[in-house]
C-alpha cells in the first residue's frame, strides 16, 4: 500500500484552493486557519496539527480515506 505523505496533501490543497479560485488568505479566512498555516500546509511541512489539517480538508471538500491493515 503506497503512504501518503505531508508534501502530497499539501499538493492536493494547493492544486484544489487553485482550481477554485480561491488565494491562500480566502481559504484560510473560510477555514479559520492562518494564511502562514495554509502556505506550510501546501509546502508539506510533517508537523502541521492534524485537526487544522483535516479542518481545511474539509473546507476544500476533499475526503481522506483510511485504511487498517487486513
Amino acid at each position: 500500500m503506497k503512504k501518503t505523505t505531508p508534501e502530497q496533501i499539501g499538493k492536493i490543497v494547493k492544486e484544489t484552493r487553485r482550481s477554485m479560485k480561491m488565494t491562500q488568505k480566502e481559504l484560510a479566512l473560510t477555514s479559520g486557519a492562518g494564511l502562514r498555516f495554509i502556505s506550510e500546509l501546501e509546502k508539506g511541512k510533517p508537523t502541521c496539527q492534524l485537526g487544522k489539517v483535516l479542518t481545511v480538508l474539509n473546507t476544500l471538500g476533499i475526503t481522506l480515506a483510511m485504511v487498517s491493515p487486513d
